[in-house]
């Protein structure tokens, strides 16, 4: 039996390490969800994500995952029949594209590499060739958690709007939010995704919806089948502190606390974190002669970074060896980069000294892999979080 000493590293890009404040407040008994002292948990908690997802408008929590959060989205605005637009730029992005069609959605599908994100000049083409706007919905995965790659939001809101065409902007943030600049009511999106297990610190077990005036209209005229994901009952539920469903207690106190930390640390400050150590874990990958998977500037994700490798080189033995010898979890290639990229994850609860020691780890474990790097990775990235 292998003894481990000291903590494990979960360097994966989600779930993402829980800080201590968290599970401590996460360990409190659970309490009556009916009575008045959980209305005030409630209260206090959905007052307290407006300014996390940058919105005025009601955010709809649901004890679920990322992707039941994808599903309310869809059958909230949507009607059988009705077409979206998506675009390929990664295995999230495709996962949300199959689900829009299992719910009886026609998809409009924009090819991509896994190395950009979602094109705003394709998007104003296909909305271009849409006069008649069949196009109900634009589908974008914010930040591509199997790539790394972030897409331009606004831009793609800039080409709805340049083109005159009233589909609802439906945005997947479960890798961004709380660790990338997001912002729903300024870039005009109607309905943001997310989960509580990334930027958030939480385990997972939440799922939200932030929704906007547009998307609300839509709802009342949406015609997917819907009970459990039906946002009505949840709104009018939360004007009194209340669930229509028995809600994951424990896990709101836990939310409770992560949002008052974030708060602490002010979001700007968060987001300015994050992307000062996703450009040190750039910096390292650039000195081991490595390639980031995200081949534009523009969209390098402040999240996580997948490392591409040389061709005949597997991504996954390196994973293993880091695991056996370092007890370093590091993320896996998925889909069509299965085996050629992994992905170191710098997000959520996390510090310099840290991100220090997992890219340490990685190139040990590079090196033991058998894999040529230069050895200026590990320096390059110190120096940068010294400097920076």
């Amino acid at each position: 039996m292998t003894v481990r000493t000291g903590r494990h590293f979960l360097q994966i890009p989600g779930p993402t390490n829980v800080p201590d404040r968290v599970l401590r407040a996460m360990s409190a008994p659970t309490l009556d969800h009916r009575g008045p002292e959980f209305a005030g948990l409630a209260r206090r908690v959905l007052g307290a994500l407006k300014p996390v997802f940058a919105t005025s408008g009601p955010v709809v929590v649901y004890p679920s995952s990322g992707t039941g959060a994808w599903e309310a989205a869809l059958v909230n605005t949507l009607s059988p029949g009705d077409r979206v637009l998506c675009f390929e730029t990664g295995h999230f992005a495709t996962l949300w594209r199959d689900m829009a069609r299992s719910l009886g959605l026609e998809v409009e599908w924009v090819p991509g590499d896994w190395r950009h994100g979602a094109s705003p000049e394709a998007a104003a083409d296909v909305l271009a060739a849409d006069p008649g706007h069949r196009i109900k919905a634009v589908c974008v995965v914010h930040n591509e958690t199997s790539t790394g790659v972030t897409s331009r939001v606004p831009e793609i809101r800039a080409a709805l709007d340049d083109a005159g065409h009233p589909a609802l902007l439906l945005v997947d943030t479960v890798s961004s939010l709380g660790s990338i600049e997001y912002r729903h009511d300024d870039w005009g999106v109607d309905v943001t995704v997310t989960g509580s297990q990334k930027g958030l610190m939480l385990p997972p077990g939440l799922g939200f919806n932030a929704v906007s005036d547009k998307a609300l209209a839509a709802a009342r005229t949406s015609r997917l089948p819907k009970s459990f994901w039906d946002w009505t009952p949840v709104i009018e539920a939360n004007e009194a502190g209340f669930f229509p469903y028995t809600p994951a207690t424990n896990l709101l106190y836990g939310l409770d606390e992560a949002l008052r930390m974030l708060a602490e640390e002010g979001l700007e400050q968060v987001w300015r974190r994050h992307a000062r150590h996703a450009a040190a874990t750039r910096a390292a990958v650039r000195g081991w002669g490595l390639e980031v998977l995200c081949a534009d500037e523009r969209e390098h994700s402040g999240s996580l970074t997948a490392v591409l490798l040389p061709d005949g080189q597997d991504a996954d033995a390196v994973r293993k060896i880091v695991l056996e010898r370092f007890d370093m979890s590091l993320g896996t290639g998925l889909g069509r980069v299965a085996g050629k990229v992994f992905r170191i994850g710098h997000l959520g609860h996390l510090n310099d000294l840290t991100l220090a020691g997992t890219l340490a780890g990685v190139q040990m474990g590079l090196k033991l892999t058998g894999i040529p790097v230069g050895p200026e990775g590990l320096a390059e990235a110190l120096d940068h979080l010294r400097t920076d």
